[in-house]
């Protein structure tokens, strides 16, 4: 390594005074890697997050048609345009892209590295950042995805697992072979409300991620579950959390599949929950899918997903009179605002406590009276 040179710069990546057949694709190559090496190196984020702006780069390249040394920002506004009126993508989606980006041409405009000085020698040009404020979408609100997106009612959970539970009744009865992964699948669901836990969460737990809670014995060891998975901040580890049992109904029917369907599977040495009849883990695709086919054999709104699970775990919980912070806590929310957002009470409930705010407001003025 050249004395002073860090990873990721210009002369560690492309080694010079050699003749190529292509110069601006070798160019870009040793960009990318480069950069890979700095964003690793520096523990600035993690490996998938790295392969998928890697692939970023790569889009926008084939969309303008041109190098990173050759782009301007209103290639920027036209790529802009292009992702939301003819794809149509959510605008956390575009400003994900448009991040990656900026990122990027941080990088290579960066002199630290030396990209600005290797593309002028070569090819007359050099990087410029093509991302401003004016042609990138700002993180105005807390919040930008569907609108649609919403908790259950109470009356919807319960015909969604009913539902799911005759599907497995069904596949009993016919003796088909799909019996065990549909009680897998219904006991997952069950777990993702009873719990409030995201769908990666879930598909990640292990037999080792039971414990038992000293204040609640009777949940035997489904008193506590320990998420190892959790949703990562920019830059660090998955977040850890403890989630006590708060719904004893939920740890039966846990308890039910570790000690009667998991043994079917025939998992020996291997700890994960969730187990597929190859004995590998569950994808999320997988568990997505039965969702949709039960959702929709349910009869249920089609703008409910997986995630709507948590939601509803938030605000049934906060109905039932579950302190906000404990909730934001066991939830793995950094800021109460953000439990907020997942908080969609009924109107049943806000009826209520404006009753009660009321008849306090009442006693109140009529004791200074």
């Amino acid at each position: 390594m050249v004395d002073g040179e860090a990873p990721g710069s210009a002369h560690l990546e492309l080694v010079v005074g050699v003749t190529r057949l292509h110069p601006e694709d070798d160019m870009v190559g040793a960009m990318l890697s480069g950069w890979a090496k700095q964003q690793l190196g520096g523990r600035l984020s993690r490996e998938t997050t790295v392969k998928v702006r890697a692939a970023i780069i790569g889009a926008f390249i084939e969309f303008s048609g041109l190098y990173p040394w050759a782009w301007t920002a209103a290639m920027m506004d036209e790529w802009s345009a292009h992702l939301v009126g003819e794809r149509g993508l959510a605008k956390s989606t575009i400003r994900q892209k448009q991040g990656a980006v900026r990122v990027f041409c941080d990088y290579i405009t960066s002199p630290y590295y030396d990209w600005p000085a290797m593309c002028e020698d070569m090819f007359g040009q050099h990087p410029i950042q093509v991302c401003h404020e004016w042609n990138t979408a700002a993180h105005l609100v807390d919040y930008e995805g569907d609108p649609g997106r919403r908790p259950f009612t109470r009356r919807e959970i319960q015909d969604f697992l009913d539902c799911a539970d005759d599907r497995v009744e069904t596949a009993r009865k016919s003796r088909r072979k799909g019996t065990l992964p549909a009680y897998r699948d219904t006991t997952m669901f069950k777990v993702m409300y009873g719990w409030g836990l995201r769908i990666n969460e879930l598909c990640k737990l292990e037999i080792v991620d039971l414990h038992h809670n000293p204040h609640a014995p009777e949940l035997g060891r489904c008193g506590i579950l320990h998420v190892r998975y959790g949703k990562a901040s920019k830059g660090s580890p998955p977040k850890r959390r403890t989630v006590p049992t708060l719904m004893p109904w939920a740890a039966d029917a846990l308890l039910d599949y570790v000690e009667h369907i998991r043994p079917l599977y025939k998992p020996g040495a291997k700890n994960a929950m969730w187990l597929t009849e190859r004995g590998s883990q569950i994808k999320t695709r997988t568990l997505t899918d039965s969702f949709d086919e039960i959702r929709d054999r349910a009869g249920l709104d089609t703008n409910l997903t997986p995630h709507c699970f948590r939601h509803s775990f938030i605000s049934h919980l906060t109905e039932d009179g579950v302190d906000s912070r404990f909730l934001q806590e066991i939830s793995g929310h950094r800021y109460a605002s953000t439990t907020g957002i997942y908080t969609h009470v009924s109107g049943e409930f806000m009826n209520t406590m404006l009753a009660n705010a009321l008849r306090r407001v009442t006693t109140i003025t009529e004791a200074n009276e």
